[in-house]
């Protein structure tokens, strides 16, 4: 099992919930989160009369799901397809391996937890 990570502009949630849906992924996590990565930020103006300044942190999204490592491939492709812009912010995917799950309600394991 993979446990992915996907961290992206918070505007693209949708289309990332519509491709984890196509894949049949039944749950998922997402958080709105502040970082900054490798890119400069350009300096912004908030209003006339007001010095500019370049803002540290952006605001983005983190989404976590845990699925087989066969659907998590497919999800990684399609994301990569969908949202792959080749501009620097676009975001990034982690991806991890996951030993084990259970499932606290009805106490199931692996791959039946999800």
């Amino acid at each position: 099992m993979k446990k992915v990570e996907i961290i992206f502009s918070h505007e693209r949630l949708t289309e990332v919930n519509n491709v984890l849906h196509k894949h049949g992924v039944g749950g998922m996590n997402f958080h709105n989160i502040r970082g900054r990565g490798s890119s400069k930020r350009e300096p912004i103006s908030p209003g006339r009369g007001i010095e500019r300044y370049v803002p540290e942190f952006a605001i983005k999204t983190k989404t976590e799901v845990v699925t087989s490592d066969e659907t998590a491939g497919k999800i990684i492709k399609k994301i990569l397809d969908v949202m792959g812009t080749g501009a620097n912010r676009s975001g990034k995917i982690f991806v991890y391996d996951v030993a084990e799950v259970y499932d606290l309600k009805n106490k199931k394991t692996g791959i039946a937890a999800l």
